[in-house]
């Protein structure tokens, strides 16, 4: 998925997801989605299907002996909530954690791959003030990461 969308969060708690994102859904994933905490201060929402993968990996992972990665599992999972898109393409953000990610009525949806952040307004534009010494510093961090060493 992509694109940045800025939406309104109702005095309800509950968002609207353009149309434009929407349609970038798989149909498969009807009209139910995920919505749990990301690591910074916003949300991440999954399509089921996705967040099926997500728990996959977690558990992949042995914790037979580690209560870092048992603690860890816990807190990643506890948030997570089911939410159905209602008929007028809303979902209800619940308000555990709206509360964590500070929502307030204007919110940014940012799509990344196969997830969607929801960030506050305020929140997302502090993550995204980096300089450009930062972002090449993190660009060198993320493809060293990755293998890929090709240089522009």
């Amino acid at each position: 998925m992509i694109g940045e969308y800025v939406c309104k969060l109702d005095e309800k708690g509950r968002l609207s997801l353009p149309s434009r994102l929407r349609a970038q859904f798989p149909e498969s994933a009807g009209n139910t989605l995920v919505v749990n905490r990301g690591f910074e201060k916003c949300l991440v929402l999954y399509t089921r299907e996705d967040w099926l993968k997500e728990s996959s990996r977690l558990n992949d992972v042995d914790d037979f002996l580690s209560p870092e990665i048992r603690r860890f599992k816990r807190v990643f999972t506890n948030g997570a909530n089911l939410v159905q898109i209602d008929g007028a393409q809303r979902i209800l953000i619940p308000k555990k954690l709206s509360e964590y990610a500070e929502l307030n009525d204007e919110v940014v949806l940012s799509a990344i791959g196969s997830k969607v952040e929801i960030w506050s307004r305020s929140n997302y534009d502090l993550e995204l003030s980096v300089g450009s010494d930062e972002l090449s510093r993190l660009a060198q961090n993320f493809y060293k990461s990755t293998g890929d060493r090709k240089e522009n």
